[in-house]
């Protein structure tokens, strides 16, 4: 395995403070880049968050931690309730069956609003009440707009 020795993009983040858009788009890329190979061979990652996506010396992304994940089929559902509530679809929090792909779609989401932002999209100050802001959509509404705002809702 190759060594992250920028750390993960969790730190790095914390470290910066805030990202340019220019360096957000640049991780943002390729962390989908390398979820769309995953989907493409059948895997679909169920735990994608800052804490996994790696940095390598030229801060290029390595994603990590592939211990929640799973070979999915277009016909058949997965069911397994796994990965970080923050990050976690509607259907993971509510225990509803599920293909693949869209739960690592909706964690994108979640972590290209961070990348932009700096702060989660989900305030989570107690389960029930993360459970009902990612049912239902009911996002941190930035302060400051981003051109990404589009992209993310």
């Amino acid at each position: 395995m190759e060594y992250a020795s920028r750390g993960d993009l969790y730190d790095y983040i914390c470290d910066k403070k805030n990202l340019s858009e220019r360096d957000a788009r640049h991780f943002f890329r390729q962390v989908v880049s390398a979820v769309h190979y995953c989907h493409q061979n059948g895997i679909v990652h169920r735990d994608l968050k800052l804490e996994n996506i790696l940095l390598d010396a030229n801060s290029n992304v390595k994603i990590a931690d592939f211990g929640l994940s799973n070979l999915y089929h277009g016909d058949e559902f997965l069911q397994t309730f796994c990965g970080s509530p923050l990050y976690a679809s509607p259907e993971i929090v509510n225990g509803r069956p599920y293909r693949g792909p869209e739960v690592d779609t909706w964690s994108l989401g979640v972590l290209l609003y961070t990348l932009v932002h700096g702060t989660m999209p989900f305030d989570g100050l107690n389960h029930k009440m993360l459970v009902q802001q990612i049912s239902t959509g009911n996002y941190r509404k930035p302060s400051r707009p981003s051109d990404a705002c589009g992209l993310i809702r």
